[in-house]
């Protein structure tokens, strides 16, 4: 990988923790200063590609969505459901109230 070894400087690693309100050790600053700088660098490479004769996408493999047939059924009766229920009243179902008055 062809990069600059300091894409990314000590003190922009320490003025991003600020932001971020982490604290970094020195070695910490060290590590991420070089891990950030490979990262950029790879970034820089894959710009300087030429990909003219590729048109641009959001996901590597076609997507298609699965639908199944949508078909009408009968639904189950109010009667059925509401003698299903531990109280009712009326055709609706009884709950203990959650507020009071």
């Amino acid at each position: 990988m062809s990069q600059k070894n300091n894409l990314i400087s000590k003190e922009q690693v320490l003025h991003v923790a600020k932001l971020a309100k982490l604290s970094l050790s020195d070695t910490e600053v060290e590590l991420f200063s070089e891990q950030l700088s490979h990262i950029l660098g790879y970034a820089n490479e894959l710009r300087d590609l030429d990909l003219s004769n590729y048109p641009p996408t959001s996901h590597p493999i076609e997507l298609e969505n699965i639908f199944r047939e949508d078909v009408v059924i009968e639904s189950i009766s109010n009667k059925k459901v509401i003698d299903n229920a531990p109280q009712s009243s009326n055709g609706q179902f009884l709950v203990p109230p959650i507020l009071n008055d």
